[in-house]
């Protein structure tokens, strides 16, 4: 089911536009666009700082990342989700925390190449991605090795991917991934409400309604390994 276009949409979204770093895509073509659109963001500028920069990818209404801003307000973090519904409600309540700490970039993964600067993210967030079980989508999956690639380019040197999923089989499918693209695997729980990482995570709304059915949440963190970081 397609979802309803919010009511006011473009005046709302402008309304946010200190927020907004960019939106939609530079051509139809995803690949041309990472290869051939340089618009990379300089943070001191955005931010008016020099503190760390993470990066959420997938980030929905905002309910990780606005608590994780709060939390540790010597960081800045980056929030990127495709769905302009879904951003513009994390940007509204952004504003409404009043968070200084965090920006918005509604486009699609693929091309986060065009505006992040390579090796400047810290650790990288994905919380609860769309499995996508289907094999013909396969390349879509938020940890294929598509995207782990895109990911690598990403990370400072020692970057981490921490990862949260409710399902085993998108899991073990990163797990597996994760090694095959020289990251190393640590802080593997497939209970991460009764693990020792239970205390400092942070519950989203979703994550709290699935736990509260009794069924688990799968968690891990990947490094990126000594002999893979790039210069």
């Amino acid at each position: 089911m397609r979802m309803r276009k919010k009511r006011h949409l473009e005046p709302r979204m402008e309304a946010c536009a200190d927020l907004l770093l960019a939106r939609g895509k530079p051509c139809k073509n995803l690949k041309e666009a990472a290869e051939n659109y340089r618009f990379l963001l300089d943070y001191s500028a955005i931010f008016g700082n020099d503190n760390p920069v993470e990066l959420e990818v997938g980030s929905g209404n905002g309910g990780f990342l606005l608590q994780k801003a709060a939390r540790e307000q010597d960081k800045n973090f980056l929030a990127v989700e495709l769905c302009t519904n879904v951003i513009l409600t994390a940007m509204e309540r952004t504003m409404a925390a009043g968070l200084n700490n965090v920006r918005f970039l509604n486009i699609p993964a693929e091309i986060l190449e065009c505006y992040i600067p390579p090796h400047s993210i810290g650790k990288i967030y994905l919380n609860f991605s769309t499995p996508l079980p289907e094999k013909s989508r396969e390349k879509q999956r938020l940890t294929s090795a598509r995207f782990l690639k895109i990911y690598d380019l990403l990370l400072k040197n020692g970057g981490k991917i921490e990862q949260k999923t409710d399902s085993f089989e998108f899991f073990a499918y990163s797990l597996n991934r994760y090694e095959e693209a020289g990251f190393s695997l640590t802080e593997i729980t497939h209970d991460l409400h009764n693990s020792p990482y239970a205390e400092e995570n942070i519950v989203t709304e979703y994550e709290a309604n699935f736990s509260a059915k009794g069924l688990p949440i799968y968690r891990v963190v990947a490094v990126k390994r000594a002999d893979e970081i790039q210069n």
